[in-house]
């Protein structure tokens, strides 16, 4: 959401996505920055956004907005930061330092990942500290920096896409993918969000409402999955309960890391119904 847009955020209170990132980087030119800061601190103020998580991405430090930007919304009812641009694991630090300096508590830290040099130490940035709990791709700045194209099955950037989910699951880190610019095709945003869930991603990253709805198609458990999830819990007690190392569902051979994987999926589906519930 551009932090200059008050109208949108106004909106983003009733939407069907699980996060809000307000955005006072790229979305904001630079002489309505400071207004936009305001904006996002009296529209969390304002409360009203249920269960959504509320995240603010930030200036970069570098920047002559960035500790700025920090200060004025470390101290709001927020779930995290989210630092553009960061490419080693010394820049966590800065960002965490940055956040505590301001904030007085242990806020999380969210990285955007959109650099090749980012790509290079992904590993190290996913370790440097439990605070940094998401990483977020930034595709297009990526796709520019490596002077690659557009492709509509992202060769150009599967590499790199692969190697942040290998770092965030290593390191118990979420991992969303990057935005799709293209608001006129359907069909290649549904395409890459299933792309991005079966590369391994939570979620994905999104620039208009229209592409909540497929997101979420894409990225929940479909009714099938929930149903397929419970008969492999199901199954798993059985054969836990009969002594047995294996079990059979509809032809399948079920062991533990399937029954952990049903959980997990159970798990988020649990979570869903709940925030549809409260909103």
């Amino acid at each position: 959401m551009p932090g200059a847009n008050a109208r949108a955020m106004e909106k983003a209170r009733a939407l069907d996505c699980d996060a809000i990132i307000f955005d006072l980087e790229d979305a904001v030119a630079p002489d309505a920055k400071a207004a936009a800061r305001e904006q996002v601190a009296a529209a969390v103020r304002s409360g009203g956004y249920g269960h959504r998580e509320l995240i603010v991405r930030v200036n970069a430090l570098a920047s002559r907005w960035g500790r700025d930007d920090v200060a004025a919304v470390a101290g709001l009812a927020i779930d995290g930061i989210l630092f553009p641009k960061i490419e080693s694991a010394a820049e966590v630090g800065v960002a965490i330092d940055a956040i505590d300096g301001a904030a007085g508590r242990a806020l999380s830290m969210w990285a955007m990942i959109e650099t090749p040099r980012a790509i290079l130490n992904i590993e190290r940035i996913a370790a440097a500290s439990p605070r940094l709990t998401t990483l977020v791709m930034g595709t297009s700045d990526l796709v520019n920096e490596l002077r690659a194209r557009h492709m509509p099955d992202r060769t150009s950037v599967l590499h790199a896409l692969s190697q942040c989910v290998l770092a965030a699951r290593a390191y118990a880190r979420a991992a969303l993918d990057g935005v799709y610019l293209d608001l006129e095709d359907a069909a290649g945003f549904r395409a890459v969000c299933e792309q991005g869930r079966a590369l391994g991603f939570d979620g994905k990253t999104l620039i208009h409402p229209s592409q909540i709805a497929p997101a979420n198609a894409a990225f929940g458990p479909s009714d099938v999955e929930i149903i397929d999830a419970r008969a492999v819990v199901a199954a798993w007690q059985d054969a836990q309960q009969a002594g047995k190392g294996v079990a059979v569902v509809a032809g399948r051979l079920i062991e533990n890391l399937h029954a952990a994987e049903a959980e997990r999926v159970l798990a988020f589906a649990t979570a869903l119904e709940k925030n549809a519930a409260s909103t």
